[in-house]
């Protein structure tokens, strides 16, 4: 499958020394939010590929969509820009009162978006924008939310290749590797290329918005799809796909204070930040269950921060402040 080369790769994997000592593990974070600036995070892997398919088949515009502090549609608007495309974004939720954070670079990065209310459906929104783009003569191409499907999810079996490379290079094997999961896409590469390499490794998410069995499905099709378009056997039952969806809290995209007082804890401890609504409660949720015992016979641990710093919201922020 065709890529382009637009994340600043590979990104490094650094120990979190006082935190392993603390927890009695060797935990790593893979800085995955080193992979840009604009484009910074998880999703530019995905785009690599989805775009350069969008390219192959002669595309001017990439439509996608997302919530009010989307790090994929951001993302998405970014790659565009950089590649002279047209770029639609259907993004559902509440307009803040101050345009900020994904949604100010949005409209920075020239994105045309097209707002619905919680109750629309953002499908039926972007067939609505292909037609009218294919009215106007140009050529679409819809990008689902986080990019997540086969396609894009080859980004994350390619993120896997580089994760074995550095075990190589630094002489460990990483038996946990664990990611917060929003869409599934990134989960699914992650678990594919694992499956590839026939490693016994166990592939962790924490789910930040759908329950359990709901991702587990959604992960299951992606999977199906990427077998079927190697050209592989799809297996009759995906085994060990392992999504916690006990700390997702008070919903998505939405924070209670003992969990911005972890992060904050966690910055002035480690020197890392993260985000509030992807990885701070993924990471919070691995080291809470670290706390109850729950990783026994894990010796490294690979958390990926898959970026979102600029979907902290002047909400987040001030609550974060009163836990300081």
């Amino acid at each position: 499958m065709e890529r382009l080369q637009i994340a600043n790769l590979p990104t490094p994997i650094h120990k979190i020394e006082r935190l392993s000592q603390e927890l009695g593990v060797n935990l790593y974070l893979k800085r995955d939010d080193f992979t840009g600036t604009e484009v910074s995070g998880n999703k530019v892997r995905k785009l690599e590929f989805s775009v350069a398919e969008a390219l192959r088949q002669g595309c001017d515009t990439l439509i996608t969509a997302g919530g009010i502090q989307s790090n994929h549609c951001r993302a998405t608007a970014a790659v565009a820009a950089k590649l002279g495309l047209v770029c639609d974004l259907v993004i559902r939720g509440e307009i803040p009162n101050q345009i900020e954070g994904n949604l100010f670079i949005d409209h920075a990065l020239g994105a045309r978006a097209h707002l619905i209310t919680p109750d629309e459906s953002r499908e039926a929104k972007m067939e609505e924008v292909v037609k009218n783009l294919k009215t106007e003569g140009h050529k679409p191409y819809v990008i689902p939310v986080g990019a997540s499907n086969a396609i894009g999810s080859l980004g994350y079996a390619a993120a896997m290749e580089e994760i074995i490379q550095h075990e190589n290079e630094l002489g460990i094997y990483f038996d946990r590797v664990v990611i917060a999961v929003g869409s599934g896409g990134t989960y699914a590469g992650l678990w594919y290329a694992n499956q590839q390499q026939a490693t016994k490794r166990k592939i962790l998410g924490y789910a930040v918005d759908h329950n359990t069995e709901t991702f587990v499905e959604v992960i299951k099709d992606i999977l199906k799809e990427m077998y079927q378009n190697d050209g592989l056997k799809v297996p009759k039952e995906c085994k060990d796909i392992f999504i916690n969806d006990q700390y997702i809290g008070v919903g998505y995209a939405k924070s209670t204070s003992e969990e911005l007082e972890f992060i904050m804890k966690m910055s002035r401890e480690n020197g890392f930040l993260l985000d509030p609504v992807y990885t701070g409660k993924g990471f919070y949720g691995m080291v809470s269950d670290i706390q109850k015992g729950k990783f026994q016979g894990a010796k490294n641990i690979l958390f990926i921060h898959t970026g979102g710093l600029l979907g902290w919201t002047q909400e987040h922020r001030e609550m974060a402040l009163k836990t300081l």
